[in-house]
């Protein structure tokens, strides 16, 4: 892919989004096989039963960001002015519900086992005439599906920056939560085998409300983000520096008194309206130019506009 709608992506956007969307496909076939071995050897265990829930809710990230990157490739229309760019932001408002419905989960389920001082247990197989204790099983799969999270999350967050893309922050996310669901899994598995049977639910509740936070923290990201915030960064942490930078750039122009951006996030791209004032009526070049000057300074400012006004919109700062 190109473009993000009208907007031409540059080599590095370019290479970034091919990555990203290899990752999520191999993020898809490797989350089949985990879901399947995790199930073949649950078992009785709380955590294990949660971390196979986990890897059921981690399909939805991944197609959701395939969903939203092939909507937002199309250029705008009639009907859509502004592209389709919004499908990153239903998407990042999907995944964010799945990871706090996750941690929820986890949390309530395990409380609930606890509360009820439910004892968990553990039995033996017979493999080739060997009797074996089935947690070993259940130790072995786990870990051999939490360490490709670790690798998938890592590498999917390294590209959620450079693409401005927050359904791909968020899906290292859940990559995380499941990588730490498989290893308070591995230590309630543990503990049932040494007799402490409130180990499995304890850590469980632990990591359930860690993942809550970060869950919590992605949907009030992305409802902001569809109620037209101010844009903030890929992680959602502070507000983006090229609010500061366009308004820095055109109140610096020898025509311009004072100047307001109004930025907000479409998706991967932002569209932004410049207030200016005046000293004088300004010429059609003077604002050509500064919305040309303005918008060279990152890919993403795909939709910008320079509006003359007597005085700046009031807002509370």
């Amino acid at each position: 892919m190109k473009t993000f709608g009208a907007t031409t992506l540059p080599d590095e956007q370019r290479e970034a989004l091919h990555k990203a969307k290899r990752l999520e496909w191999i993020s898809i076939a490797y989350t089949v096989v985990a879901v399947a071995l995790i199930y073949a050897v649950m078992g009785s265990s709380q955590a294990m039963k949660a971390a196979w829930i986990e890897d059921m809710l981690a399909f939805l990230p991944p197609i959701a960001f395939l969903i939203a990157a092939r909507a937002a490739r199309h250029d705008p229309d009639h009907d859509n002015p502004y592209g389709k760019h919004r499908a990153v932001g239903a998407a990042h408002l999907a995944a964010a519900v799945a990871l706090l419905a996750m941690g929820l989960f986890l949390v309530a389920d395990s409380a609930m086992t606890l509360f009820t001082a439910e004892h968990p247990t553990i039995g033996t197989l017979n493999i080739f005439g060997y009797t074996v204790w089935q947690g070993w099983l259940m130790i072995g799969a786990l870990i051999a599906t939490g360490i490709p999270n670790v690798l998938l999350g890592r590498a999917k967050m390294k590209l959620a920056e450079p693409l401005h893309d927050k359904v791909l922050f968020a899906d290292a996310d859940m990559n995380k939560a499941d990588w730490m669901t498989a290893f308070a899994a591995v230590v309630g598995v543990t503990g049932i085998g040494l007799g402490l049977w409130w180990l499995d639910s304890a850590v469980a509740i632990l990591i359930g409300a860690d993942i809550v936070k970060d869950g919590f923290s992605n949907l009030r990201g992305a409802t902001g983000d569809l109620m037209d915030r101010q844009a903030r960064t890929h992680d959602d942490k502070d507000e983006h520096p090229l609010v500061s930078e366009v308004r820095g750039v055109v109140d610096g122009l020898a025509w311009v008194a004072e100047a307001q951006v109004r930025m907000r996030d479409e998706g991967h791209v932002f569209h932004t309206e410049v207030f200016v004032v005046p000293h004088a009526e300004p010429t059609l070049e003077l604002l050509e130019s500064a919305q040309k000057v303005a918008s060279s300074l990152d890919w993403k400012l795909d939709d910008l506009v320079i509006v003359p006004v007597r005085e700046l919109p009031r807002r509370e700062e």
